[in-house]
């Protein structure tokens, strides 16, 4: 898709010139626009459409974009084209209009372009008995006996998923028992309704929806897995193409909806009709199952009225995994890749170190398995304590930092200095208040991924203005005040450990 049709001959002379100085010029611009798009919408909205969005090339005065799906470029064309654009015509002389197209898809740069960037396949991640293995080609699903959803329009659900090879442990048990409570489940009203899980990532919840999914499909009832792309995908495909009516018809006949990711939901448009797609399928007793990275409650981007529905049923959290439950993943994917490299020998005291080092999610150890896999296959030689050190380091050093919650930082915040936290989120302007308040606010932009306007809402509904000045001054009087420095990284490190 074009903006703005007329076109220069070519990027001008300033800041967007040709040749290598115009290259290098360019991608200056382009990370300037980044940057200013991820302090103007927040790091929640950035993060999802912005990320994975590339600079191709600039001809003819025309800006080439690459995103890696379909869905991406859809989304970003009808909602965002229009503010990229202006912001880069203010970085950058001589750009005219923009086209996004899929990394893949595009046609090869013209010569005497402005390229800049490659577009290249994504790598593939391994897959892991507590992840979703990446969506694959048609002819791909087939020879893995994977089949898609049918008609339905739903994501592929992997064979390799099942409650079979599902790892139960101490922190999971609870999901997993309700998952298969869910599953089996074949009359009367619905069982929790919503079944809602929450946990970060790597931690298992794919893996139960697409075990859920197999179990109804074999007892012979409806079901469709969807994720958050999917289902926004569908919804504004079916608006285009207004088929919207059918859609609506397809949700709500099947006899179970799981959806994954749901965090990543945006638009009003799209919230409302998930939310009438969950009153329609709950109140008609069939079953919605929704997995997410927190809470309904901390789904600030979310309509309140789908919060609450969606905290209306069994939410259960999936915790971080033990050491017992991380070396019962580990032997369970070591005996998954001797089923194909019969020679692959792993011993006791190399699984016990692995699992003992790697502590963040079940995607690591995947990692790890093919990493010593690698190692075992291209050298030839044993896996021993110090090649694993050596293969796993970087593993072991990239540990997921501790998620902090604004309420959290509130709590400490307000007990450190002697107020409550129903002070914090007041009125009162009083010294004694202003100032933990505004340490507090500064503290939550620093330690969690949440926007101004969604820390401003979390602070009593302030305007994101405030939490801008509260910000911009506690940096500033950090800077000169050395005992409030030493105090704030005390806080800090309070929260994080």
């Amino acid at each position: 898709m074009r903006v703005d049709g007329s076109l220069a001959e070519g990027v001008g002379s300033g800041r967007g010139g040709n040749g290598d100085d115009g290259r290098g010029e360019i991608t200056g611009a382009w990370q300037r626009v980044k940057r200013r798009l991820r302090a103007e919408l927040g790091e929640d909205v950035f993060a999802s459409w912005f990320a994975r969005l590339e600079l191709q090339e600039v001809s003819g005065g025309v800006a080439r974009l690459t995103v890696p799906t379909r869905f991406l470029k859809s989304w970003i064309e009808s909602h965002y084209l229009d503010r990229v654009l202006a912001t880069f015509r203010s970085e950058a002389d001589g750009i005219e209009s923009l086209e996004v197209g899929v990394r893949g898809a595009m046609a090869p740069a013209r010569p005497g372009a402005a390229a800049l960037t490659k577009p290249v396949p994504s790598p593939r991640p391994a897959a892991s008995p507590t992840s979703p293995a990446p969506e694959a080609s048609e002819p791909e699903r087939t020879a893995r006996g994977t089949a898609p959803e049918g008609d339905l329009g739903g994501a592929p659900l992997d064979a390799r998923l099942t409650f079979e090879s599902f790892v139960v442990g101490r922190s999971n048990a609870l999901a997993h028992a309700a998952a298969e409570r869910v599953a089996r489940h074949d009359g009367g009203p619905a069982l929790y309704n919503p079944l809602y899980f929450h946990a970060g990532v790597g931690l298992g919840k794919t893996h139960l929806l697409h075990g859920i999914g197999h179990a109804v499909k074999q007892a012979g009832r409806r079901v469709i897995y969807l994720t958050a792309d999917r289902f926004m995908y569908g919804f504004v495909n079916a608006l285009k193409t207004q088929s919207a009516l059918a859609f609506k018809e397809k949700l709500r006949a099947i006899d179970v909806l799981i959806l994954d990711d749901v965090q990543f939901i945006q638009g009003r448009s799209i919230q409302a009709e998930f939310g009438h797609t969950l009153n329609a399928l709950i109140d008609a007793g069939r079953q919605v199952v929704v997995a997410a990275d927190r809470p309904p409650t901390e789904l600030e981007a979310l309509d309140e009225r789908v919060r609450s529905r969606l905290a209306g049923g069994l939410v259960v959290e999936i915790g971080t995994l033990d050491e017992a439950l991380r070396a019962s993943i580990l032997q369970s994917r070591l005996e998954a890749v001797r089923a194909s490299h019969p020679a692959f020998e792993v011993g006791p005291a190399v699984a016990e170190y692995v699992a003992k080092a790697i502590t963040a999610n079940g995607r690591d150890l995947e990692g790890a398995v093919n990493r010593l896999l690698a190692h075992a296959t291209l050298t030839g030689a044993p896996v021993t304590l110090d090649t694993a050190e050596t293969a796993i380091r970087d593993l072991v050093k990239n540990r997921e930092p501790k998620r902090v919650k604004i309420e959290d930082i509130q709590k400490l915040v307000a007990s450190r200095y002697n107020v409550s936290r129903s002070d914090i989120l007041s009125e009162r302007r009083t010294a004694a208040v202003v100032k933990p308040r505004q340490i507090a606010m500064y503290l939550s932009k620093v330690l969690t991924l949440r926007s101004l306007p969604e820390i401003g809402r979390r602070f009593g509904g302030r305007d994101h203005t405030t939490v801008l000045h509260a910000v911009r001054k506690i940096e500033k009087a950090i800077g000169e005040d050395t005992a409030l420095c030493d105090e704030v990284e005390l806080l800090k490190r309070m929260l994080q450990d």
